[in-house]
């Protein structure tokens, strides 16, 4: 008897050793992840909890870098065979309840003779979420499967001079294999779904993007579809040429289909917008018609004419794998070139 209970305080004493040495394990850990994410990016980093799971797996849940993201949990499973080798892989990533926040702001000219920075727009500056950092060589890593669910993103912009759009993309599951920091050869999967929150009270609209891209040759094929569309939701961006009071338009819906396609680095994207529903505000009779919404009437017949009924502008933006940009331009001459032609019909903006 006393043998067997020698044994068991022995077998106590062994767990509760292992414990401890486990809890300053995490501890530590967790200390140490946070404090080089935090040095890294310049931003306060938590981690509520840290979970080590056989045989080398890593779970941070609570896991928050401050006015940049935060997840209720990220899944760490790293390539055993790549540690024995002196290399950082990743067999899976999975990232769970994300919330992003992007936001893009007015360029800022740089410093010059150490006097301030010149801002075009100095009353709508605001700080960027993403801090600006030197560029410096990458340490080489590699993922093998990427993994988001239940994502958020906030995407703030307030570069449009004549105000700020604000669009949530919530409920997103997004994925993506073969990705390295280092741009190694091979293909890379990817897949995105998600539901645009407008905040105005309209019904969410929809997002889809498949494809795939070659990071080393900067190859890519995609194609991206946006269903419903709140079209006054981005009025900033092209209030400049379209006015939406004198057009009498008080809602617009939209769809977008591309189809995306990239060889040594030039990107071509075939664009499709459409416009599926519209809502014109009540002109009383002894109201006057005014040119603004005489040219739309036209337009917008032009259009049905062309188009069996449709309202609908194709178009096509060239943009760089390394640098991608997007911009209203390619929209704009498009619609001024149907524009152009209803003019010559006697119509004129007013």
């Amino acid at each position: 008897m006393k043998d067997w209970k020698k044994l068991f305080t022995i077998i106590v004493i062994v767990v509760i050793s292992f414990s401890l040495v486990y809890v300053i394990i995490l501890l530590a850990a967790k200390t140490i992840i946070a404090n080089k994410i935090q040095n890294a990016t310049g931003l306060k980093t938590t981690i509520s909890r840290l979970i080590i799971l056989p045989p080398l797996n890593i779970e941070a849940r609570g896991f928050e870098v401050v006015g940049l993201i935060k997840a209720d949990r990220v899944y760490l499973a790293p390539s055993i065979r790549s540690l024995l080798f002196g290399k950082l892989a990743f067999n899976k990533i999975e990232i769970g309840r994300p919330e992003v926040i992007y936001q893009r702001n007015p360029s800022v000219e740089p410093v010059k003779d150490n006097r301030a920075p010149v801002v075009e727009n100095q009353s709508e500056l605001v700080t960027s979420v993403i801090p600006v950092t030197t560029q410096s060589k990458s340490f080489p890593v590699i993922i093998k499967s990427l993994k988001v669910y239940s994502g958020r993103l906030n995407f703030i912009d307030t570069t449009a001079a004549s105000g700020k759009i604000s669009v949530i993309i919530k409920d997103i599951n997004f994925y993506i294999t073969n990705l390295s920091t280092s741009g190694i050869k091979g293909v890379s999967n990817f897949g995105l779904n998600g539901n645009l929150s407008w905040n105005t009270g309209e019904p969410d609209g929809k997002i889809s993007l498949q494809g795939w891209v070659d990071f080393y040759k900067r190859n890519m094929l995609a194609t991206l579809k946006i269903e419903n569309i709140d079209a006054i939701v981005f009025y900033p961006y092209y209030s400049t040429w379209v006015d939406l009071g004198k057009a009498r338009i008080d809602k617009a819906k939209l769809s977008f289909n591309c189809n995306i396609k990239g060889q040594n680095n030039d990107v071509t994207a075939d664009c499709h917008l459409e416009l599926i529903d519209m809502v014109r505000k009540v002109r009383l009779p002894e109201e006057p018609q005014q040119k603004a919404e005489r040219l739309t009437d036209a337009v917008l017949d032009m259009f049905k004419s062309m188009n069996q009924g449709k309202v609908v502008l194709d178009f096509v933006l060239h943009t760089k794998m390394d640098r991608p940009e997007f911009g209203f331009a390619n929209i704009k001459s498009a619609f001024e070139g149907c524009v152009i032609m209803v003019g010559s019909l006697g119509v004129e903006w007013d």
